[in-house]
């Protein structure tokens, strides 16, 4: 009877190589037809190094979850000229009941490099970042001091005293001074009007109502007149001063619009009326001294009192 051998021991599984990949396999030729090394398909892809490696080899319990790992493969196959599409399907078949050791650390790895931002692109967004923050507070700090600027300046302009009026000013005639110069009758008036050389222009009475408007050729106009309160003077819609006290004859007065506007101002106030000077008393009449008494022996004068 023949001797039976023991049970061999099952093969250590640490021991069991993991088999080649077709697509690991396909991957590895096409990257040592282009010449080009491990470590420059991670440089182009900015994958680590170690996936690239288990993806040749098979090596499943060393790569991430199987969509990570399928990218990884996209991106590999593009680095050495295969296409994408095909590698990644032949992966997901050739992994399909695949067990995969998940490593937290790998799964946040970019698994493209044409999917990320360039680094200049990056830049420049974070300096127009910067720029706009700058900007904005600039906005808000400047909008902060313009209103107390401002309240400043007003309680300045408040405190400010007016400004006194230059003699400029007070010369200007106002804009009504260049209307027409009429003479309005109140009350029947007697009057002459005439140039400053003596040319006369009117003279003659004028009944309550009637006006005379002096000509606008006339170059110094003058007038006269006997009652100043009887006469009404305007000036375009403007009323001018009285030419004189009442009952009073003025003569030489001019008629040019500015002066009859300024008369009123240079016109000197009306002297206050007087008080009447008290009646003077009467002087207090002198007595007559009494006649001294007769010597004696002498006779006694007698009044004479006319009987």
């Amino acid at each position: 009877m023949a001797k039976r051998d023991p049970d061999p021991e099952p093969p250590d599984e640490d021991l069991v190589e993991p088999e080649p990949s077709p697509v690991g396999e396909q991957l590895r030729v096409a990257r040592e037809a282009k010449g080009i090394s491990l470590d420059d398909v991670a440089a182009q892809t900015r994958i680590p190094q170690r996936h690239l490696a288990s993806i040749e080899t098979g090596d499943w319990d060393n790569l991430p979850a199987p969509t990570y790992t399928i990218g990884f493969a996209k991106s590999y196959a593009s680095a050495v000229g295969l296409d994408r599409s095909e590698i990644g399907n032949q992966l997901r078949e050739e992994m399909g009941g695949q067990r995969f050791a998940a490593n937290a650390a790998d799964v946040f790895e970019p698994a493209d490099p044409r999917r990320t931002m360039p680094k200049g692109l990056v830049i420049g967004a974070i300096v127009a970042v910067v720029v706009l923050v700058a900007l904005m507070s600039w906005l808000n700090k400047r909008s902060l001091e313009e209103p107390e600027s401002d309240a400043n300046a007003t309680a300045t302009e408040a405190a400010a005293p007016p400004a006194a009026p230059t003699r400029a000013t007070l010369a200007t005639p106002p804009a009504a001074a260049q209307g027409p110069v009429v003479l309005t009758a109140t009350a029947p008036v007697w009057l002459q009007v005439s140039e400053r050389d003596g040319a006369s222009l009117f003279m003659g009475t004028l009944q309550p109502g009637q006006t005379y408007t002096v000509p606008g050729r006339a170059t110094a106009p003058v007038l006269k007149t006997g009652k100043p309160e009887a006469l009404k003077i305007t000036v375009g819609n403007a009323v001018a001063p009285s030419v004189g006290p009442p009952a009073t004859t003025v003569s030489d007065v001019s008629l040019l619009p500015t002066d009859l506007l300024k008369a009123g101002q240079a016109a000197a106030p009306a002297p206050p009326a007087t008080a009447p000077a008290p009646a003077p008393k009467p002087r207090p009449r002198a007595r007559r001294p009494a006649p001294a008494a007769p010597a004696p022996g002498e006779p006694t004068p007698t009044t004479n009192t006319g009987e």
